[in-house]
Formats: C-alpha cells, structure tokens, sequence
C-alpha cells in the first residue's frame, strides 16, 4: 500500500495537552492498525502506537511534562516529537508521522498502513560517514550496556571506530527473556546480529574473546591472554558471573546436572538434561528472581516431574519485597505445583555415578531432609564479572564486592579523565541518586541499558550525568513491575493497596516518611507513573499514600507543557 491521508479522529475526540491516546488508522477488529496521538504544549504528534520493545500499547503509558512517552510495562521512553528512543529497554525508535487539524479541528494523519503492521520501528543508523582509523572506542561485554552504548553512541552523532569484543559465541541477545521462557539458542533473543552491527552502525563484533588485562597507562586491553587491543575510548560492560556455593556437590564440574542460569548455553545444557519425558524433579537452591522465574517457567511448561525451590528466608523476596508481597507470590507458585522450603540452609548436594541425585538441607526446624533432585539449579545471584581488573596496570583497586567505582558520569574513579576509561551495568557502583556519600550497585537490565545509553552520548560529546530511575520487571505468575529511588535499598514501612496472591496490587515502600519505591502488578501504569513522579521530585509522601493519595490523580504533563 501506498500512504494515505485518514481522518483519525473529529475536534473533540483530540488529545487534550498533556495527554496521550491511540487511534484506528485503518482495518477492523483484530486487523485494526492504529496510530498514537500526543498533545504537547497544544502541538500534536503522530507515531506509531506500540512500544518497540514488546509491542506494549503506548496509549496505557504515560506522556511526560518534557514530551516523553513512557511505556506502561518496562519503562522505554520515546520522544513524542520525533519517535526518537530515550530509554531502555527498547531499541528502535517508534514511526514519526505527518498530523494534521483542518479548520474544523478534525486530525489526519499520513502513514502506508502496512508499516503500522507488527510492532512498528525504525533501528537507529550510523547516518554519518565513519573515520574507522586508530583505535577507536573499545567495548569490553556483549550485553545491554554494550549493545546500547553503540546504539546511543551512533544515535548521538559518534563517527569514531566501534568495536565490541564480547566473550559469548552471539551477538547481543534480550538475556531477560533466558530464564522466563527458558530459550536455549540464541537466535529468538537476538537484539542485533553481528550484519546489522556492521551494516547499519558501522560496529565491528569480536565474539568468543575474554578480557584478560588493562594497561591504563598504555591504552590497551588484552584478550584471550595475548592480544594486545589499542583504545582511545575504553567501556567496561562485561556484565556478571553466576555464583555458585561453596559446599559439596556445587562446585562447578564437580557433579553433572548441577547449573547456573545465565546465558544461552546455560539454557540449552538444562533444557537438555530436563528433557522431555517430564519424568526428572528439579531442586531450586535460592529464591533470586532468576531462581525463581526459571521454578515458575519449568513447571508453567510442564517440562519436570516436581519443582521445588530452597530460600534463606521465610518467604521469597522478603528482603527485597517484604513479607506479604513475598508470600502472595509463594502462594501462587504453590497453587502451580511448586513446593517451597523456607528459612533452611543447603548443606551438600549428593551425587550418585557422577550425577546429582539429591539436595540435602536443614529445614526451619533445623530437621535435616534430603530433597531427590535429578536437576539442581543454583539461583544464588551473581558477581561482577572484574577478574581481569586484578592483572591490570594502573587500574584502581576494586571494592569490597569486586565491583568498579565511578562517577556520576560512569567514567572509572581514580583513572584521569582523559584516559576515558568508563564502566556501567552490573560492574558498576555509581553514586546514589540523592543520598550524599551512599553509592549503589543496580543489577537491573534498564540500569545497565541507561548507563550504556549515556555513555554513548557522553562518547558523542553530551557531558550529561546518568539520571536514569531503576527499573524491573519480573515474570512471577503474573508480570511484576518495580522502580526504586536509586539509593541504597531499604525501608522501614510498607504500604500494600490490593491482594500480592491475586496477582493485583500495588505495594509502596517508605523509609523516613519518602517512598523510596513502588512495586505492581496488573495495576499498569502506576509504576511508570511512579517511576516520573520520584525522578522530578513530585511523589507523594509516604502517608500521603497511606492516607488515600492515588499517585495517579497527579498529573505527569498539563496544560501549562
């Protein structure tokens, strides 16, 4: 097709300013393409409606006082002007199109309906011509940071040299998709395969090397042991390493069928030894999201014979979450099947010819009990994947968790400015949002997104600070949405509105009278909305929201934008 001219919608049906609100633009029913219209200081803009991240509808999002579309599920922000992406998660930009008011105020838009198809966007390009000369912009890491330094950097205006040297075998792939659907192969989770790194950002990818050292002062990385790499730009993003415990039976090789979960081969190694005769039981030993989320998705498949998880503490997530939200959840794994020991401790894991055969666990009452296991999967968290700093030349030492300290600017503190050495994602311990002195470390796949985005800028020669909110989500029965303040965690009150066991609430969690975060489900978009709210300051105390503050009744974007 060709484009057309369609009368979306008469005066009175427009967007008011400050608001947001998606139309049919041609087909019926399920075949019903649509546009989205903005209303920014009295200006409309038309772009396509769904989030380019997972095709959310973005007329459930949230337009910001700067004329930002935020998306209701997972936080990517679009310039509603342009379509421009801002935020992760999402990559490509949403469809810019041509609107317009006759004298009567009925809007038209042009767009080809057939672009409108799917989930509509446009991959940012490297639009300029590139100087692929000198050593360029090293990348160390092949995840959410890496991939969207690159993006952002090209997006920005960078013509430098790129390359990305990851020690995965693919290219950068959506690792949160590993352990809620549990994809063993990497081409349904590819973001950006290595011909469109090439073709359409001019970024070259190394796959299969491993960072062995920095020389700081000489520039350069080494991989592999003896490749010596030149940089005149160096961004540490090589993301985590899964933990594993130190007891018997849990070392890594020590006993088959004993697994991490974290990247693709990890999936595929379960999956296989899973199988599909449903006939194998699985021992969970940790209650992480990542424990968690692959419990949920092992039994939702129907894929085992039993599942049952192993947790420190009295309910899942009852550090992170609290004690209600943590046993709402609990309860709605147990309704699937999966059983739950709380408040034990993991003594050894038991083999027989080689293989795991049992779990063997103090329980509550301090019982020992031996848990039958053919799977064990280990769901203990993860370490910043640093061992190579600890060779390197005139690098800083690493902190207390092997994490690298940086600025509000992610350039690696102790290093010269104009050594640009930077360092974001799960490496990185950047300082708080609003506590003075505190520093974080945010193992979220936004936070690594948004720290790479910024990079890029900063590499193109934006000098803005990291001033992203912290963002997650999870797939826990139902999708579960949180955003934090950016300070050190915790809280000394929470606030829950609705049932965590009927998959409908909204839990808000205060310290010294500020909420410090906000937690959903099926409640879409109270945490995007929430998520603006703390970030400019206009979030409602914490017994405001007590007493009956609805954070929706306050506006994002008015009539004043």
């Amino acid at each position: 097709m060709a484009v057309q001219r369609v009368k979306v919608a008469s005066a009175n049906e427009a967007p008011k300013k400050g608001s947001l609100k998606d139309f049919v633009f041609a087909g019926e029913g399920d075949d019903a393409v649509k546009v989205l219209l903005t209303n920014v200081n009295g200006t409309l803009h038309a772009t396509s409606a769904k989030c380019t991240h997972y095709g959310a509808p973005l007329a459930n999002g949230v337009l910001t006082s700067q004329g930002k579309i935020i998306c209701p599920w997972h936080g990517a922000c679009f310039d509603a002007k342009t379509g421009d992406i801002e935020e992760s998660p999402a990559l490509d930009n949403l469809l810019s199109f041509k609107v317009e008011q006759d004298g009567n105020g009925d809007v038209y838009v042009e767009a080809d309906p057939e672009q409108l198809k799917g989930k509509p966007g446009v991959p940012p390009s490297c639009s300029k011509s590139v100087n692929a000369s000198g050593p360029g912009v090293v990348i160390v890491g092949g995840g959410s940071a890496a991939i969207n330094v690159a993006e952002s950097a090209r997006k920005s205006g960078f013509t430098g040299k790129i390359t990305i040297y990851t020690a995965e075998k693919h290219a950068p792939i959506d690792r949160t998709k590993l352990s809620k659907a549990l994809i063993g192969s990497p081409e349904p989770v590819t973001w950006r395969s290595a011909s469109h790194l090439k073709n359409v950002l001019n970024v070259d990818l190394k796959e299969g090397v491993k960072a062995t050292s920095i020389d700081v002062q000489g520039k350069k990385v080494t991989f592999n042991g003896n490749d010596s790499v030149p940089f005149e730009s160096l961004v540490l993003a090589s993301g985590g390493v899964a933990k594993r415990l130190p007891l018997p039976g849990a070392k890594e090789g020590e006993l088959e069928h004993v697994y991490t979960l974290r990247g693709v081969g990890d999936v595929s190694t379960l999956l296989s030894a899973v199988g599909d005769k449903k006939d194998k039981e699985v021992v969970v030993v940790g209650t992480s999201f990542i424990g968690m989320e692959t419990a949920i998705a092992l039994q939702g498949q129907e894929k085992v014979k039993s599942v049952t998880v192993v947790g420190m503490e009295q309910v899942p997530f009852e550090k992170i979450l609290g004690k209600e939200v943590g046993e709402g959840l609990m309860k709605v794994a147990q309704k699937k099947g999966i059983k739950f020991y709380n408040s034990a401790g993991v003594e050894k894991i038991d083999g027989k010819d080689g293989k795991a055969s049992a779990v063997v666990i103090k329980d509550e009452s301090g019982k020992q009990v031996s848990l039958s296991a053919d799977v064990v999967i280990l769901g203990v968290g993860a370490a910043p994947a640093t061992e190579y700093i600890k060779s390197s030349s005139g690098f800083p030492e690493l902190l207390k968790d092997g994490s690298i300290a940086v600025e509000k600017d992610l350039r690696v503190k102790g290093v010269p400015k104009d050594a640009n050495i930077f360092a974001c994602g799960d490496i990185a311990t950047i300082p708080a949002r609003d506590e003075q002195n505190a520093t974080v470390r945010i193992e979220h796949w936004n936070v690594a997104g948004n720290q790479g985005r910024t990079v890029g800028r900063i590499l193109a020669g934006d000098q803005n600070n990291y001033d992203s909110m912290p963002i997650f989500w999870s797939a826990l029965g139902s999708q579960l949405r949180f955003v934090s303040d950016g300070n050190p965690p915790g809280y000394d009150d929470i606030y829950i509105n609705g049932n965590p066991e009927e998959l409908k609430f909204s839990a808000f969690y205060g310290k010294k009278g500020k909420v410090t975060a906000v937690c959903t489900m099926g409640v879409d978009p109270l945490m995007v909305h929430s998520a603006e709210l703390m970030r400019t300051g206009k979030m409602p105390s914490f017994s405001e929201i007590k007493g009956g503050k609805d954070p929706l009744s306050i506006p994002l974007a008015t009539s004043s934008l």
